[in-house]
């Protein structure tokens, strides 16, 4: 019966004499370990895995020939049994095996001992899943109990600075009716317009950040001097700073560096990074503000001499709804969506911000990085005198046939002379032909040769004409570093799909009337 079982077990069994000689040597225990039976019995057991010994697992021997019975739970035998592929594959150091050591009897009487060893990889494997699963569920728990709270402390926040304001206007407002001939009108007016204001960059605030979470916060992009919009900003904070008797100070590129952005919106950036300096800055301190060219990127420095970022705190200095005290005590206003607006803002503009601090009452740097405009890249704002394209002659390559019929129709309006193409190789015929376009516009997103691939190849034309040709990019690829591949690649302007015609219309009249400059061909790689 003991040979039928081993032979037919799904398990690893062996026994051995009284000596500790091993007698029988399963089939499973050959497969597993690689060594045959006609080895591993006769010899001594101690020998054939001297491992044991080494453990201090032969007690459990000297136990089972006293007649007891252990049962191990650990990693039994893994200088037994070597590591499976299928084991190592999953994670495991090792085949998880559990063994019971008993002894053999025959009658009453102790003549060896057996050994039964099975393999629990599996059920090791589910509960290490099980407890990953657990843990990922508590995480998950942390995640959203931390998400609440921040709700909570975001609409007690949102309370108090909508209804302090109030009090002001309110309260003030009930006294200029009871008190028609109040002395102190103008300073009254003069709280009421500020806390009214107040009132409206929270409103402003919570609208940008909802327009950012729903992707619907647009930009309106053309070539802006940096130096500009931060004049600009300084001009707006200047008044609060000097309430304050805060120096603002400025150093500007004598490069002047210019970026494609949305005036409005990085202005609103660099505000909100001012503002935020000036605030948590005390009476006579110091806020600077630097502008300079590294490489093909602008940098903004705004630094100040103020109460500094905890360091605990500078992982979630622009997350939104965070803020570092948000308890009834703190000393400063605000809903905690400035900072986070200033990232989605230059993030959207292709650039990256970050901040330092040495720590409390040590002052802090907030850094903005924005990529400088190609020289060749024109972005024009919609035209608000009517654009005309009579005479101007198009030729559009895009293989939706839908869109390039609605843009052909769309600048036929203008007057313009339209040829469609629906690819490069029927757009190439067209340039060698006799009726040479004023100006090319092609989709990106192309079977067979795309948008980069066809204008390196106008770049690279043996005409003149055809290789000075202005170019325009129509395509659904809207990011900041697709606008700066296709100026790589070889195009002077890139429009966004869906594309207004009147956009359209302005950045053909701007390119035909341009002075014509020869493009720099590119390699096949070097646009990124």
């Amino acid at each position: 019966m003991l040979r039928w079982f081993e032979e037919l077990s799904d398990r690893g069994i062996f026994t051995t004499d009284g000596e500790l000689v091993v007698r029988t040597w399963n089939p499973w225990l050959e497969a597993q370990t690689g060594l045959p039976s006609s080895v591993a019995i006769g010899a001594s057991l101690f020998e054939l895995y001297p491992a044991i010994k080494d453990r201090g697992l032969d007690r459990y021997y000297a136990n089972a020939l006293a007649g007891e019975v252990s049962l191990l739970s650990e990693r039994f035998h893994r200088f037994l049994i070597p590591i499976p592929r299928s084991v190592q594959s999953i994670g495991l150091s090792e085949m998880a095996q559990s063994a019971r050591i008993a002894p053999l009897t025959v009658g009453q009487s102790v003549v060896g001992t057996i050994t039964v060893i099975e393999d629990v990889t599996e059920r090791v494997v589910s509960e290490r899943e099980l407890r990953n699963q657990i843990a990922a569920s508590e995480r998950a728990r942390n995640v959203a109990e931390e998400a609440s709270r921040l709700k909570d402390e975001f609409l007690a926040t949102m309370s108090h600075e909508i209804r302090t304001p109030l009090n002001a206007v309110l309260g003030w407002t009930r006294i200029l009716r009871t008190q028609p001939r109040l002395k102190t009108r103008d300073h009254a007016l003069e709280v009421i317009e500020r806390n009214a204001a107040s009132q409206l960059r929270l409103v402003e605030d919570l609208l940008d950040m909802a327009r950012v979470i729903s992707g619907k916060l647009r930009l309106e992009l053309k070539t802006i001097p940096l130096e500009d919009v931060v004049r600009a900003a300084i001009d707006v904070v200047t008044p609060s700073a000097a309430a304050k008797n805060i120096t603002i100070s400025s150093s500007f590129d004598d490069r002047k560096p210019a970026i494609n952005g949305d005036f409005d919106r990085i202005q609103q950036a660099v505000w909100n990074l001012m503002s935020n300096s000036v605030k948590f800055t005390e009476p006579g301190g110091r806020v600077d503000v630097q502008i300079a060219r590294s490489g093909d990127m602008a940098e903004l420095t705004v630094r100040d001499t103020g109460q500094g970022i905890p360091r605990e705190f500078l992982p979630y200095l622009f997350d939104r709804f965070r803020q570092a005290d948000a308890s009834a005590s703190r000393r400063h206003g605000g809903l905690g969506l400035g900072l986070a607006l200033v990232r989605h803002i230059v993030e959207l503009h292709g650039g990256t911000v970050s901040a330092s601090s040495s720590g409390t009452n040590r002052g802090s740097a907030f850094v903005v990085r924005l990529p400088i405009a190609s020289a060749t890249m024109i972005v024009p704002a919609p035209a608000t005198e009517p654009v005309t394209l009579k005479g101007i002659r198009i030729l559009i390559v895009d293989d939706n046939e839908d869109g390039r019929e609605m843009l052909k129709i769309a600048l036929r309006d203008y007057g313009a002379i339209v040829d469609v193409a629906p690819g490069a190789d029927e757009a190439m015929d067209i340039l060698e032909g006799p009726l040479t376009p004023d100006v090319l516009i092609s989709d990106i997103g192309m079977p067979d040769a795309d948008g980069y691939d066809f204008i390196r190849r106008v770049r690279t034309a043996r005409s003149a004409t055809t290789r000075l040709l202005p170019a325009i990019a129509v395509t659904a690829y809207a990011d900041p570093e697709d606008r700066i591949r296709a100026t790589v690649a070889g195009y002077q302007a890139h429009l966004a799909k869906p594309v207004d015609a009147a956009l359209v219309a302005a950045s053909i009249a701007s390119l035909v009337h341009a002075p014509r400059r020869t493009p720099k061909p590119t390699r096949k790689g070097s646009a990124r």
